[in-house]
């Protein structure tokens, strides 16, 4: 483990996966970011019919730890599951990858994952397609499951697509089925109404389903029952608790008036710059809340920088300069400014 979390510790940033770029039962390409810790809690919920009207809740736990290169290993957990009758529960262990990503310059983002169920005693792989046009994000999957009779294998298609209607707010839909359906299985659906949290890293799902849970097998398999729910997602970056602000300064070409500086992920990158004195620096905030640059001698302060703007600075004067985040205390950098030859 420790290992583990000193290679995730190392990678360099990324973008954690939000609500608002999949759909409650297909989640399409998405790797957690090295370094950072993907937390899901899903709660779904069904009601019998009158006269009881009773109550059953079906909790979902995902944990995904992102490594280098775009790969995440974790589980998903159920602790209500309706997959195997003599199995009262349902554990998923999973590892994910994304070999080409459309913001990269492939045609679209490729995903694929590989999982064991121990309730269905069986392995399960999966094959994920996105491609944003706009406000619109298309969804696409084909899995490949044990049957958890144990009696061959199922082959699950489907699709989905979410519709952002503001930086905050987007609506999402999919549908999964499976090819050849056992009697009483039926085509898996579910629609949300996906939000982003202003000013936090966490976003929100209200949604409404016929399945229980969010593991490959389950959210391929839906059930006669409509079930109402939500999902809350909780990203951790480690290097808020481990690391240090060693490592080698970044050395900006000597005929750069301008250098970037990206904030995301709780980081400034690069965390150490050289420049030569009458260089311009800018903070350009990639995160999902707000941040400042403020140097630790008072010297300049930012002010809050929103999502998506950006904070200029020129240094005219030679020497080491400390600067950190004021809401987030714990991010730090630092820019020696040398002195014109």
């Amino acid at each position: 483990m420790i290992i583990v979390l000193a290679l995730a510790l190392a990678a360099a940033p990324a973008s954690a996966q939000s609500l608002l770029d999949r759909a409650p039962n297909v989640s399409g390409p998405w790797a957690a970011p090295a370094g950072v810790i993907d937390f899901a809690f899903s709660h779904r919920f069904s009601r019998s019919p009158a006269p009881e009207h009773k109550i059953t809740s079906y909790p979902t736990f995902m944990v995904g730890a992102g490594l280098p290169g775009t790969v995440t290993v974790g589980f998903t957990y159920s602790t209500n599951s309706t997959l195997v009758g003599r199995y009262p529960n349902e554990w998923e262990f999973s590892g994910r990858a994304m070999p080409l990503r459309q913001a990269a310059g492939a045609p679209v983002d490729v995903g694929l994952a590989a999982s064991y169920n121990l309730a269905a005693r069986g392995p399960g792989a999966e094959l994920s397609l996105a491609r944003d046009a706009g406000r619109l994000r298309l969804l696409a999957v084909g899995r490949l499951l044990a049957v958890p009779d144990a009696s061959g294998t199922d082959v699950a298609l489907g699709g989905g697509a979410v519709l952002r209607l503001t930086r905050f707010i987007a609506l999402a839909g999919d549908v999964v089925t499976l090819t050849q359906r056992d009697p009483g299985e039926k085509a898996a659906w579910s629609a949300g109404l996906q939000l982003a949290l202003p000013n936090t890293p966490h976003t929100l799902s209200l949604h409404v389903t016929n399945t229980p849970g969010t593991t490959m097998q389950t959210a391929s398999r839906g059930t006669s029952s409509v079930r109402f729910g939500f999902e809350f997602t909780i990203p951790v970056t480690l290097s808020r608790y481990f690391g240090s602000r060693g490592g080698n300064a970044v050395v900006a070409a000597p005929g750069d008036s301008l250098v970037q500086v990206h904030i995301a992920n709780l980081k400034f990158a690069p965390a150490q710059l050289s420049v030569r004195v009458g260089t311009e620096v800018e903070w350009i905030n990639d995160d999902p809340l707000d941040h400042t640059v403020t140097a630790s001698d008072s010297s300049f302060m930012s002010g809050p920088i929103k999502p998506g703007q950006r904070w200029r600075h020129r240094f005219t004067t030679a020497g080491l300069v400390e600067y950190h985040c004021t809401p987030h205390p714990f991010m730090h950098g630092e820019i020696r400014v040398r002195a014109a030859p």
